[in-house]
């Protein structure tokens, strides 16, 4: 009874506890956004609802967006930008999260073309998972790619090697499965079938090498 018990927590823990986290982070998260100009409902509207806030949030974002995207809103963004690298504190924390948020949504995602595997930090069954970024020439070897190894679990870091081309092995998985075992440890790792010869690899112009 005891080890059929154990059975059924183990299994329920299984179920229960990426619905639980998951659950929990959204309202977290929810709770964070719908507080940033939630707060100023009460005094204008004299009650305050769950969810205005995150509304009024998503609005404040969109026109900022509108804003940014034409001559005169991206001077008022340069002139902000220029404002807080300026202040000490602010200057830490907004160069941080602004490196964070444009390779979340800007040039490194895009930048990310072809997932490969390439031996390091040394030659002899020790791999590593990188992304090619691009082409160098001028190496010793002749043709290279650059190749972007993502830290774990945070893919917003990382460091970058210069790979014969030869030496980088294409793999047959998509960006964002291979995204999903670098910032999961290697928990959801699953076949790491490298791309038959001659597989092309593809920089970040999108051509084959």
């Amino acid at each position: 009874m005891r080890a059929r018990l154990r059975t059924y927590f183990i299994a329920g823990l299984i179920v229960f506890l990426p619905v639980a986290i998951t659950f929990s982070i959204i309202v977290w998260l929810f709770r964070i956004v719908d507080s940033f100009l939630g707060w100023a409902l009460p005094p204008l509207f004299g009650w305050a609802f769950p969810g205005l806030g995150l509304a009024l949030s998503i609005l404040v974002i969109l026109v900022i967006g509108a804003l940014a995207t034409n001559v005169l809103g991206r001077r008022v963004v340069g002139f902000f930008e220029r404002l807080m690298l300026r202040i000490p504190l602010a200057r830490s924390i907004y160069s941080a999260t602004k490196s964070i948020s444009d390779s979340l949504f800007l040039h490194r995602r895009a930048a990310f073309r072809t997932p490969v595997l390439i031996e390091w930090p040394r030659k002899g069954g020790i791999y590593r998972l990188g992304f090619v970024t691009g082409e160098i020439s001028g190496v010793p070897e002749g043709r290279a790619v650059s190749v972007f190894i993502v830290a774990t679990p945070n893919p917003t870091t990382g460091f970058l090697v210069f790979v014969p081309q030869a030496e980088a092995k294409p793999l047959d998985m998509s960006v964002e499965d291979a995204l999903k075992i670098v910032i999961s440890g290697g928990i959801v790792a699953t076949d790491l079938r490298v791309v038959p010869a001659p597989g092309p690899v593809r920089t970040a112009a999108g051509e084959d090498r």
